[in-house]
This record gives structure tokens, sequence and C-alpha cells, in this order.
């Protein structure tokens, strides 16, 4: 087995590395804008009536 280099996880990433571009994106508001930039907000809000619908029917039974 190869040993580990330390700050580094099995698979060879560099952790002091991820942990500081964590930490920039956090700083400059962009965490998490990927996510927020492929989300279709109208279909969501759609998708969580049509769950609130079934659960309302599905409760009534």
């Amino acid at each position: 087995m190869a040993k580990q280099q330390p700050n580094k996880t099995a698979a060879g990433t560099n952790i002091q590395e991820v942990r500081q571009q964590n930490a920039q994106s956090a700083q400059a508001g962009q965490f998490g804008t990927e996510f927020a930039a492929e989300t279709n907000v109208q279909q969501v809000q759609q998708q969580n009536a049509q769950a609130e619908a079934r659960k309302a029917q599905n409760s009534s039974k």
C-alpha cells in the first residue's frame, strides 16, 4: 500500500488547496452559485405544490 502524504487524501487531493479555494469562494459570495444558476425556480415551486397536493390527498384517505 502506498504511503499517504500529509495534507493529501487517499485520492491525492491537496486538502489545504481545497480549503483555501472554499474560503475564497465563501469570501467572494460565490459559494454554491453554480447550483443556484441551474435551478428553475418555477419548476421547483410546481413540484413542491404537486407534492403537497399528493400529501394532502393521501392523508385524507
